[in-house]
């Protein structure tokens, strides 16, 4: 699976722990950056992660910072981004079932690496359900059309 990755200075780590999962798992792995613990701004890196999931050039997308919050914002601005914050397995399977998120935001302070790990396992693997989730999933891309102006 071709995979955009992408941090903050505070996700950093995270990150790094992340992309090399990927790619010992086989993934095709674009690392947008932060390539240092050098202080930066987050809205870079989830909106360059967001662009290259929305643009078709990654299938899925991992952002990382200090909380999963911000840069979780940051990606969904970008029209065609399902970005959900994921702090454990449970998140990472539902956000897939329900809401077909296509990028998986983590906050290294808040989640430890193995359970990252393994959260980010069952995200990439599990299927989105459809059916009565569908609906919801085509207003989300109503809302991106419209940038969110219209009923929906």
């Amino acid at each position: 699976m071709r995979i955009a990755i992408g941090s903050d200075h505070a996700g950093y780590a995270l990150k790094e722990t992340l992309r090399s999962w990927l790619i010992d798992h086989g993934h095709e792995v674009s690392d947008q950056g932060t390539f240092s613990e050098e202080r930066c701004d987050y809205p870079r890196f989830g909106a360059m992660v967001g662009r290259a999931v929305a643009s078709g050039e990654a299938q899925m997308g991992v952002v990382v910072c200090g909380s999963g919050q911000g840069i979780c914002m940051a990606a969904n601005k970008v029209s065609g981004v399902r970005g959900g914050v994921i702090r454990d397995v449970q998140d990472a399977e539902m956000t897939r079932r329900h809401n077909d998120a296509n990028v998986a935001c983590f906050g290294e302070r808040f989640t430890e690496p193995d359970v990252a790990v393994e959260s980010l396992r069952v995200f990439l693997e599990t299927p989105f359900e459809g059916g009565r989730h569908q609906k919801r999933v085509d207003m989300l891309a109503t809302l991106d059309e419209n940038r969110g102006t219209e009923e929906v």
